[in-house]
């Protein structure tokens, strides 16, 4: 989800929990209700029982109700879980030997990591993601290779080169990696 979208839909939700929050706590310690308000004092219930048992007779509203409410919940733990998860890692720990460390940005890492990636014969495009923790970083990386290339040798030059070099920079004892590789295809030309 979208970092813009995100902050607005959570500021959106935000002021509407505060405001219904802060006029039920008004009303309950003896504010008088504002005019748009559904309730006329602190002793007014959220249904009443003509409101509650208007409905009770139809079979289908009570299935109606808890569906939606239901729906709800999906929506919200989807909508959490999408905050708290973490796609990439913002920076990796790098071991100085001094025994203080130093911190490299992730992105910065994944970017040279797909430049050299990149520039592999027979690589026609290259991108990297790093997961994992700061400590222990993991990569991803997905190789679009040309159709002459052998993919076991670039698999061999990108474990040797591109990872071993990022291993290195990074002072790390392993880079773990998942590498997808996927041919490039190109349409077919006729030959007069």
């Amino acid at each position: 989800m979208p970092k813009a979208v995100n902050r607005v839909l959570t500021g959106i939700v935000g002021l509407v929990l505060l405001a219904v929050g802060g006029s039920v706590l008004a009303v309950g310690l003896g504010a008088p209700p504002p005019s748009w308000w559904i309730h006329h004092g602190p002793h007014d219930v959220l249904l009443s029982r003509a409101e509650r048992l208007r409905w009770r007779d139809e079979g289908w509203w009570w299935p109606v109700v808890i569906a939606v409410l239901a729906v709800l919940v999906l929506l919200a733990l989807w909508w959490l879980t999408a905050v708290l998860r973490r796609r990439r890692i913002a920076e990796i720990l790098v071991d100085t030997g001094d025994g203080a460390g130093a911190l490299l940005r992730g992105r910065a890492l994944e970017s040279v990591l797909g430049d050299e990636a990149g520039a592999l014969e027979g690589v026609q495009r290259a991108h990297v993601r790093l997961t994992g923790r700061r400590n222990a970083p993991a990569s991803r990386v997905r190789l679009l290779l040309e159709p002459h290339v052998d993919p076991g040798t670039v698999l061999r030059e990108l474990t040797t080169e591109a990872l071993g070099h990022a291993r290195g920079s990074a002072g790390l004892a392993a880079l773990p990696a998942e590498v997808r590789l996927r041919a490039a295809r190109h349409r077919a030309q006729r030959v007069s």
